[in-house]
């Protein structure tokens, strides 16, 4: 068993990225700028910004976060937007999800300009992913297929099984596989048998928020499990979707929780909010 290694991969992306941007500023004059949008006070969130900023200030970004109160009417949070769309400094526009109920997060996303989604979820950036045309991809499912790159993993007539549907996850993420040549089966909350088709496969990806959901006996020997998953549980520890310590006995190569997947997303929201950059270029 081999464990795929987020965190040191992630450095080497932030590293590349920080060199390239050196490059950008001396050759064009141009700093990558990216606006994060933060609505509400879920503690989650406001970490997860505060990272994303850190990460933004390592690599030499410029960025600015705009804090929301959770009662902002929906067209202030549009006008912000517009506001960012038309600021040449800005290259990358992010709204932290979720929302206040109250906001039509749909609605939200589409007024983001295509050329500054780098987190890959207007329909725009969608649609040519799906058509396998060059796009801005969601970061946590660009994030794994960079990690299959780096372990030198050949997705091309793999069987893979996602675990979860979701717009940012799970359907990125089988759009990419299959843009890879794998075969993939897609499940989610209302598919009869899990179990079925996770021990089929040769890869299981699965990002539901469902604490160990995805049991030894669910994983055929030798297969690679990417855990998305990251959930605290009662004792106060985080575990992934995968029961760990049971399921990576039989895997060849499998992520960890915390470790794995989580610092490729921000690396790969760096990417993205580059490669805006280098457009403007």
């Amino acid at each position: 068993m081999q464990l795929i290694d987020g965190k040191s991969l992630a450095n080497k992306v932030q590293t590349n990225v920080a060199s390239e941007v050196e490059q950008l500023k001396q050759e064009k004059n141009i700093v990558p700028g990216l606006a994060v949008i933060l609505v509400g006070d879920d503690p989650a969130s406001h970490a997860y910004v505060k990272m994303k900023a850190k990460a933004c200030e390592k690599v030499g970004f410029y960025s600015i976060t705009h804090n929301m109160p959770d009662t902002i009417s929906q067209d202030e949070i549009i006008a912000t937007i517009e506001m960012m769309n038309n600021n040449p400094r800005i290259d990358g526009i992010l709204v932290q999800l979720p929302l206040p109920k109250h906001v039509d997060t749909d609605k939200i996303l589409e007024v983001i300009d295509p050329k500054k989604d780098v987190d890959g979820f207007h329909a725009y950036n969608i649609g040519r992913l799906v058509t396998n045309l060059d796009s801005f991809v969601a970061c946590t499912p660009l994030g794994v297929m960079k990690m299959f790159e780096e372990y030198n993993i050949d997705l091309q007539g793999q069987d893979v099984c996602v675990v979860g549907a979701s717009n940012i996850v799970g359907k990125p993420m089988a759009a990419l596989l299959l843009n890879a040549n794998a075969t993939v089966t897609v499940t989610h909350i209302f598919t009869k048998d899990l179990k079925a088709h996770t021990s089929q496969a040769d890869i299981i990806i699965v990002g539901v928020g469902v604490p160990e959901l995805i049991k030894e006996d669910m994983v055929k020997e030798g297969a690679i499990v990417i855990d998305i998953g990251i959930n605290r549980i009662e004792d106060g520890s985080l575990v992934g979707d995968v029961d760990f310590k049971n399921v990576s006995k039989k895997c060849s190569y499998i992520t960890p929780v915390p470790g794995g997947v989580g610092p490729m997303t921000i690396a790969m929201l760096l990417s993205n909010t580059l490669k805006a950059a280098k457009a403007r270029a």
